[in-house]
């Protein structure tokens, strides 16, 4: 499925070229298109520019400190590393080229990145997908079947080279079918584009469309929302019994922040498949009016995910939340520090949060 890449923005410019009544239509929905009035841009602009941001700082944090501090390089923290690196990289590689190509309404980026990009971006979508799925499947392992032997680090760094390899290939056929041409309106007036061109009819691109709707959603949300609703029975049921140890509040605090990101992945991508869907079951949502604006307000939506995470860890998770301040403090001007260390804490007791921020030990 073209998720994040542009070719359902492209087609509205693109599609049925061969009729000139056609061709006036496209020419009077892109007279109409809301994204080229200058406020609606100042607007797309700014948010991803935000997203982007706290995107590429938020996981660029959790990357350095799971490398940093020995007491967070456990499984679990190396697969939200892993999440961490596909976030970024749908950061770096959806939002700017999106943003552009919703701009200019056609694709500037040449022949190589048409094929190569979008292959891509569904990459890092589907790793995210699945390092979620690996996540939830590993914690039921453990919590639910009280397997205390724990996925062994080679293991884990396997498990997530698996991940890459298998969602190349279910991206690759968006870097195997697809078309880079020119459009031509008239004459004078002609556009870029890079869509999909799928062998046969245009029902081969839908259902394989439908298919990744089903593996980059539908299953893997029913996978982990039975395996945390499980863990949380699990967990429940031992605090009924007496169970109230530090292990076991560590546990519930965990799978409370994991479930989390779960239902965030769950609603902030809801919007933009559910109109995926429309797009592949009824061809016309692509003519209408503001199907430009929707799109990218629905991407905008599902994009918001990416530097969702690292704010969950901060505030659900203590350990990630003293790394976070760890980092932050050893690398604030000194007078700022000092002027911190008036109220909670005091010069002594900053400088040793430095120390050990560079002894890797929280």
């Amino acid at each position: 499925m073209s998720n994040l890449d542009s070719s359902k923005i492209s087609l509205i410019e693109a599609s049925s070229a061969a009729c000139l009544c056609d061709r006036l239509n496209i020419l009077k929905l892109e007279e109409e298109d809301s994204t080229r009035l200058l406020g609606v841009q100042v607007i797309l602009i700014l948010a991803y520019s935000t997203i982007i941001f706290f995107g590429a700082i938020g996981n660029s944090l959790v990357i350095y400190v799971v490398y940093k501090f020995k007491n967070l390089q456990t499984v679990t923290n190396f697969f939200i590393v892993n999440l961490a690196v596909a976030d970024l990289l749908v950061d770096m590689l959806c939002l700017p080229f999106t943003l552009v190509n919703t701009l200019y309404g056609e694709w500037k980026f040449g022949q190589v990145l048409c094929f190569m990009l979008p292959c891509a971006q569904g990459t890092a979508v589907h790793v995210s997908t699945i390092t979620l799925n690996i996540i939830a499947l590993d914690r039921h392992r453990s919590i639910v079947y009280h397997m205390e032997t724990k996925m062994s680090k080679d293991v884990c760094v396997v498990v997530i080279v698996i991940s890459w390899v298998i969602s190349a290939l279910l991206a690759s056929p968006l870097a195997i079918f697809r078309e880079y041409g020119t459009f031509d309106f008239s004459p004078d007036r002609s556009i870029h584009v890079c869509m999909e061109k799928w062998p046969g009819s245009n029902m081969n691109g839908s259902i394989y469309s439908i298919s990744m709707l089903l593996v980059q959603y539908s299953l893997p949300l029913a996978i982990i929302s039975v395996a945390y609703i499980r863990i949380w029975n699990k967990l429940k049921n031992h605090m009924a019994c007496g169970g109230r140890n530090d292990r076991h509040q560590r546990r519930k605090k965990t799978t409370k922040m994991l479930l989390t990101m779960v239902v965030v992945f769950a609603i902030s991508w809801l919007p933009f498949h559910a109109f995926q869907l429309a797009i592949d079951i009824n061809g016309t949502v692509l003519n209408m009016k503001d199907f430009k604006l929707l799109f990218t307000v629905f991407h905008i939506v599902a994009m918001c995910s990416t530097f969702v995470n690292p704010i969950l860890y901060g505030w659900m998770n203590n350990n990630y939340r003293s790394a976070f301040l760890s980092v932050i403090k050893c690398y604030q001007p000194f007078s700022l520090r000092s002027r911190s260390s008036k109220g909670r804490y005091t010069q002594k007791e900053e400088d040793r949060v430095c120390t050990d921020c560079k002894s890797t030990n929280v």
